[in-house]
């Protein structure tokens, strides 16, 4: 069992966690400055998402230059202080890495607008014009043409994401010993692994044929998901990168099916350590479709949950558990109750997912119960998939009413909010004017909650404590009981010697249930749980852990 196998991931968003200079951006030393309280809630590990040089047009997603940080987050020496303070609080830093593609203000891609005879033109992925039209009939995941014409060269270049983020071509051996340099660069640093953006998006299909649109996931993605040469190309990043430094990898791994996710995570093949997928985060998506005001039934979620759960622990694969990160609007906003039951809702999302097999994440926020964003203008949001996707409901003929309604559902802004840390004006994020700002003042803070009885950062301290110490929770076999239930979610972790028990009520009703005798409580989001002759009736999202005498 490895130590990342055990322990508990947070992810932090740093324009939003803490700002120390007043300029309204969070940044490097505004993490420093938190460390003592992350150390307190237990973690051990910090996921980072990107600080390199960007113009910023997907929120550091857009890298212009991988060997520098941001002046808007501070400097190197900042950074390697923050690198020093986090390993003298024994927590390790995870870099997020972004290997798809690069911002269009990157070096090389400057150099590879200036010619086709350039050797940087082939570290980027170009085509000729078709008929006067773009090379095939891809969609950008933020919409239109995945193709973007440049006259001058009287080429394409291919774009899965903003048209400002050429891709890259992997298939150019110079290209991957270039990365591969500077991987190590950050190795030298002394950082402890990689978070990869999108990673098995980097192999495409070297036809580039068009997609069939028979469904809203037959956009191009069937010929660049999970590609051809994908896990060669994370191999030798292990052999050279990963494995000497003992790093711990997480791949992002959208549209990507359980066989594949096991490929990809187990030890065996030597490629990453465990894999985000985002099966379960899209069980509300209607049709296929994100950009819907949709709804989900339990039942299907947990399958969802099952599935991956029993086939990957059985093939040898390793989850990242999560219900947040800066991609997802609020998990209690979603799938739970967000007003009247907060607390109850955010322990029984916590308790559901820490008695997973897997690595569990806490996006920054999660240990305090923050929701969804609820902007009521597009006026107030800045994330260009969000603005595109209202635009383009708009074109369709959505009333705007209902545009707004969808992204305060599915918007990834709701999760972007500036950190509530007290009850000032802006919860003691800045004291300038932050680059997002809430719509209404929320009274949930990190100073609030912690005067909280049985409050939920202490929640999330006990579920870490017990994710260290009970060994079914990392190696223990899951079986789902009840998969026909609708309204509560029951599994077991179990082994020769013992079992442990989840239930969730999803709903806001009493719901009774029949229950085993010889169980204890280990865990419940309630004071006391309600047991009678075989039987415990949970409250409006009462979750509960037991472990049998």
């Amino acid at each position: 069992m490895k130590d990342w196998q055990k322990e508990t991931v947070y992810q932090i968003y740093p324009r939003s966690f803490q700002d120390s200079n007043g300029d309204g951006i969070g940044d490097i030393n505004g993490i420093i400055s938190r460390l003592d309280y992350l150390q307190k809630l237990g973690i051990g590990l910090i996921w980072l998402t990107p600080m390199y040089r960007s113009p910023g047009n997907d929120n550091g997603y857009d890298i212009a230059d991988y060997y520098q940080i941001d002046p808007v987050f501070g400097t190197m020496d900042d950074f390697e202080e923050l690198l020093a303070e986090a390993h003298k609080r024994d927590i390790k830093i995870i870099m997020d890495m972004v290997l798809n593609h690069t911002s269009d203000k990157n070096h090389w891609f400057q150099e590879a607008l200036k010619s086709k005879d350039n050797p940087y033109h082939d570290f980027y992925i170009w085509r000729d014009p078709v008929d006067g039209h773009e090379p095939n009939n891809w969609v950008s995941k933020f919409s239109g043409s995945a193709w973007k014409y440049v006259p001058s060269l009287n080429q394409y270049y291919l774009h899965l994401y903003d048209v400002t983020m050429p891709d890259l071509n992997w298939r150019n051996e110079k290209l991957r010993d270039k990365i591969f340099q500077m991987l190590k660069y950050w190795a030298n640093k002394g950082i402890d692994g990689f978070r990869l953006d999108v990673i098995n998006n980097i192999s495409k299909d070297k036809n580039l044929p068009n997609d069939t649109f028979k469904t809203p996931l037959d956009d191009g993605r069937n010929f660049y998901t999970n590609g051809p040469h994908v896990h060669e190309y994370i191999h030798e990043m292990y052999e050279k990168i990963f494995g000497p430094n003992h790093f711990v990898t997480v791949g992002e791994l959208s549209s990507t099916p359980i066989s594949e996710a096991v490929k990809y995570t187990n030890p065996k093949r030597q490629e990453l350590s465990m894999a985000f997928t985002f099966h379960h985060v899209k069980v509300d998506y209607t049709g296929g479709n994100k950009w819907t005001l949709g709804h989900y039934k339990l039942t299907d979620l947990t399958k969802i949950l099952s599935d991956w759960q029993v086939k990957m622990n059985r093939q040898g694969g390793w989850n990242a558990l999560f219900w947040n990160n800066h991609d997802q609007p609020r998990a209690i906003s979603r799938f739970t109750d967000d007003g009247k039951y907060r607390d109850q809702s955010a322990k029984l999302l916590a308790m559901v997912e820490f008695g997973l097999q897997g690595t569990p994440y806490i996006y920054q926020g999660d240990e305090i119960a923050m929701k969804n964003a609820y902007f009521t203008d597009i006026n107030q949001y800045q994330d260009h998939e969000s603005i595109n996707a209202y635009n383009e409901l708009i074109n369709r003929g959505v009333d705007k009413r209902l545009a707004i309604e969808i992204l305060q559902q599915k918007s990834r802004e709701n999760s972007r909010l500036p950190m509530q840390w007290n009850d000032s004006k802006y919860y003691g994020f800045t004291t300038g004017q932050p680059w997002l700002k809430p719509e209404h003042h929320d009274d949930y803070s990190v100073e609030k909650v912690l005067k909280m009885k049985n409050n939920v950062f202490n929640f999330y301290r006990a579920l870490i404590f017990l994710r260290k110490n009970k060994v079914l929770l990392t190696d223990g076999a899951y079986r789902q009981l009840n998969p026909e239930d609708n309204c509560v979610y029951s599994y077991e972790r179990y082994d020769d010697k013992g079992k442990i028990l989840v239930m969730a009520n999803f709903t806001n009703e009493n719901q009774t249930r029949k229950l085993e005798n010889g169980f204890d409580l280990l865990l419940g989001n309630y004071e006391g749980i309600k047991v009678s002759d075989g039987t415990v009736t949970l409250r409006p999202y009462e979750s509960i852990m037991l472990k049998n005498k």
